[in-house]
């Protein structure tokens, strides 16, 4: 045998790693709009939940006001699953996607 097929399997499993890295992150925590909630209230939810930037949270409000919907932030299901639990708890419809 050569030394390509000994490196073949080492591939694979580098291949396999970077797979699981990227797939960790590829998730996103998506919020939804209603007709029930203040821009206020969605703004105070996402920079106490999500930690955002009173900008970046107004502009997500936004977004959400005009686009239906809007991913507030990324990260492993693991990350995401307390603050979307949080942001439904304030009575916004949120999801992990």
């Amino acid at each position: 045998m050569n030394q390509e097929t000994h490196a073949l399997p080492e591939l694979e499993e580098i291949e396999v790693l970077l797979e699981e890295l990227i797939d960790k992150e590829a998730h996103d925590l998506v919020v939804f709009n209603d007709d029930v909630n203040t821009f206020e209230h969605v703004t105070k939810v996402l920079i106490k939940v999500c930690n955002h930037s009173q900008e970046q949270a107004e502009q997500c409000t936004l977004i959400i006001h005009y686009k239906g919907k809007c991913a507030v932030k990324k990260g492993s299901e693991t990350k995401l699953k307390p603050m979307c639990q949080a942001i439904l708890d304030a009575g916004i419809q949120a999801a992990i996607v």
